[in-house]
């Protein structure tokens, strides 16, 4: 279990992201501390599967990936005050693959706040390799001679070297999946997990 912290005099809560992947923890972390800046967040990941392909090939089997993964990581980690689940799909168009990830958090009191990142077209290179039954990370390696890449600056930071990052385009959907848990007074329908 990987871990990190923001501190402050509070006592911390315990987020656990679903993924030991430190650019997933790195942006949960960063996105509750803007969202809620001055608390004290301690920030763990766990290794859980998502119950979906490892390259989601839908927005839905994607978001599912996400949801699949909170659940599989409060059973693992149920002393938490938030679970985070962050699944990166793709979506086919003709011959064509946008890309894109989708965040679910999910607090112990059952409230559940789901965003989804910007999305852009991978390169047809990288498709054919997708459309062949690999997933984008492998591709995007093979394609561009680097290695483990989604634990770096992933598809996206490769593209725009580095402009946007892999990290910073989870954190904007991190904060906006936080959006029910800074407005509790408001009703989301996304307050369901399913």
């Amino acid at each position: 279990m990987a871990s990190q912290e923001a501190t402050s005099q509070a006592t911390p809560q315990k987020i656990v992201v679903a993924s030991l992947n430190p650019v997933k923890t790195g942006a949960v972390l960063e996105g509750f501390t803007r969202m809620f800046p001055g608390g004290a967040y301690q920030v763990s990941g766990v290794s859980v599967p998502s119950d979906v392909p490892d390259q989601p090939l839908s927005d839905q089997e994607t978001l599912q990936g996400a949801l699949n993964r909170i659940k599989n990581a409060r059973s693992l980690e149920p002393d938490a005050d938030f679970w985070v689940g962050v699944e990166g799909g793709v979506n086919p168009e003709g011959e064509a693959f946008q890309s894109f990830a989708w965040i679910a958090v999910e607090s112990k009191e059952g409230r559940t706040g789901k965003a989804r990142t910007a999305t852009y077209y991978v390169a047809q290179e990288t498709a054919n390799l997708i459309g062949g039954g690999m997933e984008l990370g492998h591709a995007d390696d093979l394609i561009f001679g680097k290695t483990n890449s989604k634990q770096h600056s992933g598809s996206v930071g490769i593209l725009t070297d580095d402009v946007v990052t892999r990290t910073s385009y989870y954190i904007q959907a991190v904060i906006l999946a936080l959006i029910p848990f800074k407005n509790t007074q408001l009703t989301f329908s996304s307050n369901k997990s399913g």
